[in-house]
């Protein structure tokens, strides 16, 4: 008889670091790794990082993924060939797309461009009524005459938007069935299959996207399929979604918009899951890698969503129209490239030096300085302990850098530059923290910091200062946070329909059955993937807004006020939920729902967060690692800093500031003033000088 495999094995790969967890379910023991991305091979990094973490693919009963690769493909214009076909009259929707202009006065603002050129935009003569009631019927023979030129042309994917698709799908399901008749090799894609909501210029974008992406991101998921289970892998391969939410690769590999996000959405779930063991309701997570810095919401225990998202930024952005985390990004990292603008003022990113070549004292090739060399010039890193020791850091290559692209011709000394790049990079990475927190009516300030990624720890006491946040928290391994997270992550299934009607009129006779159908089709969906999950959770939601309005907010909704057929309740939650995005609301006013919303989770067995040893307030002196100068601003300059080895950390330890803390894939830089204290699960909780935490706790109060 075999003996049954016990190993859980994640594996986020960022554009800098692949970094591993593994986890025994039978043992307990958690392992980790972290290796530069391989750009050429990026599976070669993840197989790296699984040795490094001292297990083999063999071992393994599961397999989670998160990467950038669906994202970057966007953001890097490197996609297929694509063709969009749509309904007659409609072909420019895409372009045209809201007309919204966020920078009334900037003479020089573009338009987003979008990801299929006007040329391979065709149209087909068929139409629907909003109702879902056919207009226009759909003509095979038009339909396989287009898939055979575009076929002809050489065309890799194909995405397909008919008008109303979301009420009746009849016509994009023949019409896929033709062009993959025709054309085998071809990806084909259609529109209701991703989104189910109206909004056609949000729907096109979003099935042009997937399009767009698909066959690289297929590809991509082909080839970690093929070496895994060519190193022994037998169990399921599962992706992480931007939800958070794990689906099956076979999925994946045709509804890729679903990943765009999929290793920022995974470290909001393991802040997640850490605010449950240490009963936090309200937190911010900070995740700094070497490429970009993000942010997400744990808001009254639970990760803030969005039905859409911008990809691109927002004066140019493409819209995504599928449920994800609501996450805000910013392009500054460790490896972003410091340079000098055409007027001569000091810029930090967004263009990075990746894996590689790389930062300048890697080593590998980097002429560019970036946030990363700074750090080392200014002794908050040290050359001889990045990654442990395994990686050597060359200081003086870094400082000339500084000296030649940024000092010399700002007519500064390198410290000064090196200062002012790290400044520069926190004012940067604050307004991702205040994107997902003060502009959606949140007071970042009442909320906890909970620091993650190779880098967060590090500037997270600058990024805080910014914001007037008094609590930071570093969770163990901080490095390897986003692969941790997906070890928390739930099979899940989000589903959405359009739905218009005044809550006042609404039957709920009427919504039932549509909650159910969404429900048992997420039930099913989960039935049919190779896991045994555990319990099924169901959550509701709305999309709501007062009549006249024309945006609407998604609106949580307990499962009770369905049973109870509460008008009156889910009018308050409403009103609750606008009132916190917009600082307003108009009870007095009616209200409609747009569309109804359902979330389907399938629970998996959780790591568990296992207390560690007590201490005395004193660090042990097996903690003690001596001392290292470093630059804590021009006010007192460089400062003979206590370093410490955080794995001989007790609970109880207090560490004053200025101070720093190592480990191996990652730097926790505690400045004059600060201290922290090491929690019974051993994160490192950090008050900020100068930060009134009562204050602090009072907003709190006073939010809850």
């Amino acid at each position: 008889m075999t003996q049954a495999l016990s190993v859980r094995l994640a594996a986020d790969i960022g554009g800098t670091f692949t970094d591993i967890a593994a986890f025994d379910e039978e043992t307990g023991r958690l392992s980790f790794g972290k290796k530069l991305s391989t750009p050429d091979a990026l599976v070669d990094g993840i197989e790296m990082g699984v040795g490094e973490a001292g297990i083999k693919f063999a071992d393994a009963n599961l397999f989670l993924h998160g990467t950038t690769v669906a994202i970057n493909t966007i953001l890097e214009r490197t996609g297929a060939n694509t063709a969009l076909v749509i309904t007659e009259g409609f072909r420019d929707v895409y372009e045209i797309g809201r007309v919204n202009r966020p920078d009334a006065y900037n003479l020089f603002f573009k338009k987003h461009v979008p990801l299929v050129e006007r040329a391979l935009r065709f149209e087909i003569n068929e139409r629907m009524y909003a109702e879902g009631e056919v207009y226009r019927p759909l003509i095979d023979a038009e339909v396989e005459a287009l898939a055979e030129k575009l076929g002809a042309m050489g065309i890799e994917a194909t995405a397909i938007l008919f008008l109303h698709s979301y009420r009746n799908p009849d016509h994009e399901i023949r019409a896929k069935a033709i062009f993959e008749r025709v054309n085998p090799g071809m990806f084909v894609t259609v529109s209701h299959e991703l989104s189910q909501e109206y909004r056609e210029f949000e729907r096109v974008s979003t099935v042009a996207a997937n399009a767009y992406i698909g066959p690289k991101v297929r590809s991509y998921l082909n080839g970690i399929e093929e070496r895994i289970s060519a190193e022994g892998f037998g169990g399921s391969f599962l992706v992480v979604q931007s939800t958070g939410g794990l689906y099956e690769v076979a999925q994946a590999k045709n509804d890729c918009v679903h990943m765009l996000e999929s290793g920022p959405a995974a470290g909001v779930i393991g802040t997640k899951a850490l605010c449950d063991v240490l009963e936090i309701e309200d937190a911010i997570s900070f995740d700094m890698g070497g490429t970009t810095a993000k942010s997400g919401v744990i808001s009254g225990g639970v990760p803030l969503t969005t039905g859409s998202a911008l990809i691109g930024g927002y004066d140019q952005a493409l819209p995504i129209q599928v449920a994800m985390m609501d996450i805000a990004e910013v392009g500054t990292g460790g490896g972003s490239i410091a340079h000098l603008s055409d007027g001569g003022s000091l810029r930090v990113g967004p263009e990075s030096a990746g894996a590689r070549p790389g930062p300048v004292c890697y080593g590998l090739g980097g002429t560019e300085p970036t946030v990363t060399d700074a750090n080392l010039v200014l002794g908050r890193l040290a050359a001889d302990r990045f990654l442990g020791g395994d990686m050597q850091l060359d200081a003086s290559a870094a400082e000339a850098a500084i000296k030649k692209r940024i000092a010399d011709p700002l007519g500064m000394d390198v410290i000064a530059a090196a200062d002012g790049i790290l400044k520069i990079a926190a004012t940067a990475m604050s307004y991702a923290v205040k994107a997902v927190s003060t502009e959606r009516g949140l007071d970042a300030a009442s909320f906890a910091m909970v620091a993650i990624g190779g880098a967060g720890p590090l500037h997270a006491s600058d990024v805080a200062r910014e914001i007037g946040m008094g609590r930071i928290i570093i969770p163990q391994a901080p490095g390897h946070f986003s692969a941790f997270g997906m070890l928390f992550s739930d099979l899940r299934y989000d589903y959405v329909r359009t739905w218009p009607i005044r809550l006042a009129d609404a039957d709920f006779g009427d919504i039932e059955p549509i909650y159910a159908e969404m429900e048992d089709a997420g039930r099913a969906a989960i039935e049919r993937t190779s896991i045994n999950a555990g319990e099924t959770v169901i959550q509701r939601a709305a999309d709501m807004r007062y009549v006249g309005q024309e945006h609407a907010v998604t609106v949580d909704l307990s499962l009770a006020y369905f049973s109870n057929q509460d008008r009156d309740g889910i009018k308050a939650e409403f009103d609750r939920v606008h009132e916190i995005r917009y600082g307003t609301s108009a009870p007095a006013e009616q209200a409609e729902i747009v569309s109804l919303r359902s979330a389907v989770t399938g629970t998996m067995q959780k790591p568990p967060l296992e207390p560690i040893e007590a201490g005395a307030e004193a660090p042990v002196d097996a903690a003690k690692a001596g001392s290292r100068r470093i630059y804590f601003g021009e006010e007192t300059g460089f400062v003979d800093t206590p370093a410490y080895n955080r794995s001989h950390f007790l609970a109880g330890n207090r560490i004053e500031g200025p101070a720093v803390i190592d480990e191996h894939a990652s730097t926790t830089l505690i400045e004059p003033g600060d201290f922290a204290i090491v929690d019974a699960y051993g994160n490192l909780v950090i008050s900020v000088h100068g930060i009134n935490a009562e204050m602090a706790a009072e907003r709190r109060d006073s939010a809850s």
